[in-house]
């Protein structure tokens, strides 16, 4: 802060002259001191200069509302929106979101360097504050074919040249090139060395879990029991207790291992978070709903939202309602159900912030496939049980499932009456016509395909369906769009959705793209779908970074094993 602003607000503290906005009345949730009490919020230039009675250019009545600090979400894909940085941060920030943690992982692994200047360059100025993680995983395994790669010089470049926008490295998600000591892996650790160093590590424990914290990683979001994160939290990490959209919900497990004491070392996030999810239930908000109900007190929920990650993140004055800090703050009719009446960013109301002259231009073509046909989803008869990835409803994790299979002609096909359906990922980076193909239970489908542009991590072309001229056709209707969602059935597209950023995100009004994303999900009912966000189920079943069994362009990955395995049991 330079000095002369130093000087306004020492002089606004000391009623020297007229503060900008003062708030009468609230009830303080103070995550500084632990505890709710009456004050007024005085503000100048954007920053809390006290509690107490201020001559104010304008003046709101509190009315003895609830006052908690804007809300920070500590991990988050802003690309799993489908929203650019702005469209997503004007929907959010009515929702008490003043910042969030963002990992450009998804676009790295389409652009690279480009892709993370890209959403630097989106976000930057933005009311609602978007610090950007360095991506440590590009590509986030061996097993994939992705758009790029990022080294730990990238690491150093990134990390050097933006200090106030990237406060360190994102989730490591290569804990066996942790525990193995891989040279690449550990030059961007010592790269990151004195940054912040994000975690990922599901279900690893003991002395697995020990090498991992040694190495670097100072936090996990992937932790999905109590026991773990137990562990996690007596060995240091800071627990990220992660409730995002319909595949990510980790709350209700594991607030039973929370006590007065560690709650100081867990925040809340929610790590993926579609378009329809953040419009229909919320953000940040709906997670301090959630925790609040299953018996968290308030204002260690809100601390949990706030100062915690803040502090983790070493962001400095940030999180809090005190003098000193950014007036980022959310009025609320009723605390417990986090009810909100009005969010401020920077002292300004949120409904008099205009977003949308923030938008960044992007014109690239990023979808390039090679084979679109049914001759790729071939599947030939082998010997043995087929091995199928076994989709659990609203978790990432998959189990490893082998099925017999059901053969027409000689090959495997789908099987609508077993909820066996098809499953192909298609290269579409370099057009090296790289194809995996496999099976997938879960899906509930009837009939028809439904593909898309949006699959972890590489972010090739997923298609999955009951009928292989179905998966063509909508396979064919993503590649026209340059990126996005479709469905097909009986030789048509029934609806899609055009993703033009990178095949993940659209510019368009947010209105515009929930319109589109319900039109895929309404055509996916007709067809008998039955998880509750099927897209978003769909694009985690090429994560092989998170167990058991998945698909990439390159094969059947055993996530256990670290490698690929057949399709055949014998």
């Amino acid at each position: 802060m330079k000095n002369n602003t130093m000087n306004t607000l020492i002089g606004a503290a000391q009623d020297e002259s007229p503060v900008d906005l003062l708030v009468r009345n609230v009830r303080l949730v103070n995550v500084l001191s632990g505890e709710i009490h009456d004050a007024h919020i005085a503000v100048k230039d954007g920053i809390v200069v006290g509690f107490e009675e201020y001559e104010a250019l304008h003046v709101v009545e509190g009315n003895g509302r609830h006052c908690i600090p804007g809300l920070i979400d500590g991990h988050i894909h802003i690309e799993s929106t489908l929203l650019s940085p702005a469209r997503f941060a004007a929907a959010a920030a009515p929702h008490g979101t003043a910042a969030v943690m963002c990992d450009p992982h998804e676009i790295a692994n389409v652009m690279g360097a480009e892709g993370i200047e890209y959403m630097l360059h989106a976000s930057a100025g933005l009311p609602l504050s978007v610090y950007v993680m360095m991506p440590s995983c590009v590509p986030a395994t061996h097993m994939e074919t992705a758009g790029a790669t990022l080294r730990a010089e990238d690491v150093q470049d990134f990390l050097s040249r933006y200090p106030d926008r990237m406060p360190g490295l994102a989730e490591m998600m290569n804990y066996p090139g942790v525990l193995f000591r891989d040279d690449e892996v550990m030059a961007k650790l010592e790269a990151a060395a004195s940054h912040v160093i994000d975690g990922h590590a599901p279900l690893l424990r003991g002395k697995a879990l020990n090498a991992y914290v040694l190495g670097g990683p100072a936090s996990d979001h992937e932790t999905s029991d109590a026991d773990e994160a137990r562990e996690k939290l007596r060995k240091g990490m800071h627990l990220m207790i992660r409730e995002g959209g319909s595949q990510e919900h980790n709350l209700e497990e594991l607030v039973t291992v929370l006590n007065e004491f560690n709650t100081q070392n867990v925040s809340f996030v929610s790590d993926d978070k579609v378009v329809n999810d953040l419009m229909e239930s919320g953000h940040m908000d709906d997670i301090l709903r959630k925790a609040m109900a299953a018996g968290i007190p308030p204002v260690r929920a809100v601390q949990m939202a706030s100062i915690n990650t803040a502090r983790y993140f070493r962001l400095h004055r940030r999180g809090a309602v005190a003098p000193g800090y950014r007036a980022d703050f959310v009025l609320l009719d009723d605390l417990q159900t986090m009810r909100i009446s009005e969010c401020y960013l920077g002292g300004r109301n949120v409904k008099e912030i205009d977003f949308t002259g923030h938008s960044a231009a992007f014109s690239a073509n990023t979808v390039h496939v090679a084979g679109l046909n049914t001759d790729s989803l071939h599947v030939a008869a082998g010997n043995g049980n087929l091995r199928v990835i076994g989709i659990v409803p609203g978790q990432v994790i998959t189990h490893a499932l082998e099925l017999p299979p059901t053969l027409r002609e000689g090959a495997a096909v789908a099987d609508p009456s077993r909820d066996l359906a098809k499953l192909a990922v298609f290269e579409r980076h370099k057009g090296t016509g790289n194809v995996g193909l496999g099976f997938t239970a879960g899906l509930g489908l009837h009939k028809g395909a439904l593909a898309g542009t949006v699959s972890h991590d590489s972010h090739n072309l997923i298609v999955a369906g009951m009928d292989d001229a179905d998966m063509i056709t909508a396979a064919e209707e993503v590649q026209c769009i340059g990126g996005g969602l479709a469905v097909a059935c009986d030789g048509r597209v029934l609806a899609s959705l055009p993703l033009p950023i990178a095949g993940l995100m659209s510019d368009a009004p947010v209105e515009d793209v929930l319109a589109g994303l319900r039109g895929v999900n309404e055509a996916l009912a007709t067809l008998g779908y039955k998880l509750s966000s099927p897209f978003a189920a769909l694009a985690f079943l090429s994560l092989a970074v998170i167990p058991s069994l998945k698909l990439t362009d390159k094969g059947l990955v055993d996530v256990h094993k670290f490698e690929i395995v057949p399709l055949w049991t014998a």
